[in-house]
């Protein structure tokens, strides 16, 4: 297909534009979109013409860079929204099956030692920037993207934050008092001013705070701790959902908290508190 090329790039404006899709979403099923040009141009096969077998070589060949259930399901999605785009019927495929994992909850008092250890490492502001950053996200259940995304408008702090999420959707999360504390601390060390259209998170050179940046320093800290591999800034997140959830937090409000477009996302949460019930019994029951 000759204008395969151009029909990519509108597939890319089409999802930033039309359904405000996230960055990384954007990044991911454009290069799906290119690699499934690319591996019909090589097979001699107009993208208006694919079929059932076309499709399941295409997916044969993914198997084949190693990718498991989980990214092929993802891929076939992919490919999905970009025929269904190009206006292509779409070959019925069923997906492969893909188990969904329970999030791993981080205890209060191991999300609390992961932060101060995390801050710790560091000299100075950033040190306090790291702490105000990880509490964030553990009491307001933040994405690290979008704790990163807030700017100076953030501030001056109340007791609730508003949080800009996925598809460009905005909500409000409450803040707790030490938060804010750790956030007023961290601002006033830091040597870049705050500006309404700078980020709030600043780097060692004034620049945005990098997600990778906090992911390695979670890492060193964790094996510090001798906190599982699941212990990564998004399981701060899950503990915040699953604390709350065990304190009566019905589940649409905590829909609401998350961001969570539907109901069906939150409550994989109903089984993490479940199991962590399952665990309280065994352990303190005497028949257990």
């Amino acid at each position: 297909m000759s204008d395969a090329p151009r029909l990519v790039q509108a597939f890319a404006d089409h999802l930033r534009r039309d359904r405000r899709r996230s960055v990384h979403t954007v990044r991911a099923y454009v290069a799906t979109a290119e690699r499934l040009a690319d591996f019909l141009r090589g097979h001699g096969t107009d993208l208006r013409d694919i079929d059932l077998a076309d499709l399941r070589a295409f997916l044969t060949f993914r198997r084949g860079d190693g990718i498991g259930n989980a990214s092929a399901a993802r891929e076939l999605s992919a490919v999905r929204a970009f025929l269904d785009f190009a206006g292509v019927e779409v070959p019925r495929m069923r997906g492969p099956r893909v188990k969904r994992g329970v999030p791993r909850p981080v205890s209060p008092a191991e999300a609390v030692a992961l932060a101060e250890d995390v801050a710790e490492e560091r000299e100075g502001w950033t040190g306090a920037r790291d702490l105000a950053l990880l509490l964030l996200l553990y009491g307001a259940g933040l994405r690290i993207g979008e704790a990163l995304g807030l700017t100076g408008a953030a501030l001056p702090l109340g007791e609730t934050l508003t949080v800009l999420g996925k598809r460009q959707k905005t909500r409000m999360v409450p803040l707790l008092p030490q938060v804010r504390e750790a956030i007023d601390v961290y601002v006033s060390a830091c040597p870049y001013p705050p500006a309404r259209d700078l980020a709030l998170f600043r780097g060692a050179r004034g620049g945005p705070l990098e997600p990778s940046q906090v992911r390695r320093a979670v890492r060193r800290a964790r094996a510090r701790l001798g906190l599982s591999d699941r212990t990564t800034p998004h399981a701060l997140r899950h503990s915040f959902a699953t604390h709350l959830l065990g304190r009566g937090v019905d589940l649409r409000a905590l829909q609401e908290l998350l961001g969570h477009a539907s109901l069906s996302s939150t409550q994989i949460y109903t089984a993490v508190d479940a199991a962590h019930l399952l665990d309280v019994y065994r352990n303190a029951h005497p028949r257990a």
